[in-house]
């Protein structure tokens, strides 16, 4: 079977430009979906995921999930239909026994809820290969500026 990605790219400049972009790439999610982001501390991965909770009307304050590993966000789509968000930070995880302590397969492989994943190169196989990459890209010389490449791999 072939596989087929189609890439954007996007520059950023500010916190606020990185939650728009993630509130305008939320139009494009469903239910089942994972988006799984890669980028360094302060990239701006948590910003892009406050963009998305904005778009389903999550009323809670979303944050990095660092210390809990997992947040569940409760929110609705543009037809008022409940919407399930799991916010997965796997920058505290580090051994397989972890990632069956925080049930992280099961979370990926339900289809009831969106699955949004940062530091995803630590999840290496646990995730479907179909999926939504988020890559972040801090600029050199300005530390407001990232470029954030996103791919979208059909497999």
């Amino acid at each position: 079977m072939e596989s087929h990605l189609q890439t954007q790219l996007h520059t950023t400049n500010s916190e606020d430009e990185t939650i728009e972009l993630g509130k305008h790439f939320a139009e494009r999610l469903h239910i089942g979906d994972i988006v799984a982001f890669y980028g360094g501390l302060g990239a701006g991965k948590t910003e892009f995921v406050k963009g998305i909770c904005e778009h389903f009307h999550v009323p809670d304050i979303v944050s990095s999930p660092t210390f809990t590993i997992m947040n569940q966000y409760d929110g609705t789509d543009s037809d008022g239909d409940d919407v399930k968000l799991y916010h997965v930070d796997l920058y505290r995880i580090n051994s397989q026994r972890e990632f069956d302590d925080i049930g992280f397969d099961d979370c990926m492989f339900t289809n009831n809820a969106i699955k949004l994943v940062e530091w995803a190169e630590k999840a290496n196989g646990h995730m479907p290969k179909k999926r939504y990459s988020v890559k972040f890209i801090l600029d050199d010389k300005d530390e407001n500026k990232r470029t954030i490449e996103i791919t979208k791999s059909e497999q």
